[in-house]
């Protein structure tokens, strides 16, 4: 994870690289976030809200709040993260997600520390699955886990466990009527994008968390069925799921970071950025793992287009002396010009 952090935070992408990475990753957190609570929005519906084209989408008036709702979060917890001193997480910070979460979506009397009992049920058996602590309970245990986090003990922790304790603590707690689960990952996020860990803000846990539903839901139940009270129960088989879906995710922005180096590697080079296709990035890409490409190789690359397109965007990467071509005819080799 430390490994795949540091390549991303110290590779040179270009701004409009990075803005568009950034955006697509608020995208997939909004889209897999909300769907992990029922949402039945697609990615490209989401897209079209979030670009302010929800008006165009025949769904649910709630699927495209939900969405509006936690664009909104996304930038509460950016503004908050953005500030240079060390934030303290309060009552109000806590609040004001869950506000922003719901605004909407429940009724106004509805909203804050929940004051009933709520249980929370399989959906196909019935059976209660998970009993959260009474409402009475909740302002107290919120106000004890603040502590803890505020602390210097507490600050003692790595901010991905931090994070991970952050997620599991205000899910057990169960503090609202609604909203529980985003209002947890977003503290989460929050956590992490101020404690060192917004790695350029292009990753979204709730894919992975979306689709593992079955994992990241079991690590929470399997530790919240150890015991009754909250610090009696071992959080490591969810911190081990969470750990793993930041890593998982960490590896994937670090791969596509790496493909676009290989552009700007192209550029200093040259001393000018060369516009690249997707098809021509995809022979790059090749080429800077694998050292040459053949005609063949190049087919089964580009399955999709011509012979003659092959050739076409190899002529075009030759004339921009981004390779040089080894040999002649079929056996031709192509190899990134040094």
């Amino acid at each position: 994870m430390e490994a795949a952090r540091e390549v991303i935070e110290n590779a040179p992408l270009v701004p409009d690289w990075e803005a568009r990475f950034q955006d697509d990753a608020r995208a997939r957190v909004v889209h897999f976030g909300t769907a992990l609570e029922g949402n039945d929005l697609t990615f490209s519906q989401t897209k079209s809200v979030l670009e302010g084209n929800g008006e165009d989408i025949v769904a649910r008036e709630r699927d495209i709040q939900e969405v509006i709702n936690y664009r909104k979060v996304l930038e509460y917890i950016e503004k908050l993260a953005d500030r240079k001193s060390d934030i303290v997480y309060t009552r109000e910070i806590l609040l004001d997600l869950h506000g922003l979460i719901t605004d909407k979506i429940i009724e106004a009397d509805q909203t804050g520390f929940r004051e009933t009992q709520v249980v929370l049920k399989n959906s196909i058996t019935g059976e209660v699955g998970f009993r959260p602590p009474s409402f009475l309970e909740v302002p107290f245990l919120v106000d004890d886990f603040l502590r803890w986090i505020n602390s210097d003990y507490g600050r003692k922790e790595h901010p991905v466990l931090r994070a991970g304790i952050t997620h599991y603590i205000l899910a057990a707690i169960h503090s609202f009527i609604e909203g529980n689960g985003r209002t947890a990952r977003a503290l989460a996020t929050l956590v992490l994008f101020s404690e060192g860990y917004d790695i350029r803000r292009l990753f979204a846990l709730e894919e992975y968390f979306d689709r593992h539903a079955d994992e990241y839901f079991g690590s929470l139940m399997e530790v919240s069925n150890q015991a009754r009270r909250l610090e009696d129960r071992d959080l490591t088989p969810w911190l081990d799921t969470f750990t793993k879906a930041l890593a998982v995710e960490l590896s994937k922005v670090k791969d596509k970071v790496r493909e676009l180096s290989v552009d700007i590697k192209i550029r200093e080079k040259h001393g000018k950025q060369i516009g690249l296709s997707a098809r021509q990035m995809t022979l790059v890409e090749y080429l800077n793992a694998h050292g040459e490409v053949t005609m063949g190789v190049a087919r089964e690359l580009l399955s999709m287009v011509s012979e003659d397109t092959i050739l076409r965007d190899l002529k075009y990467l030759l004339d921009n002396e981004v390779v040089v071509k080894k040999g002649s005819t079929k056996g031709a080799r192509y190899v990134l010009k040094k």
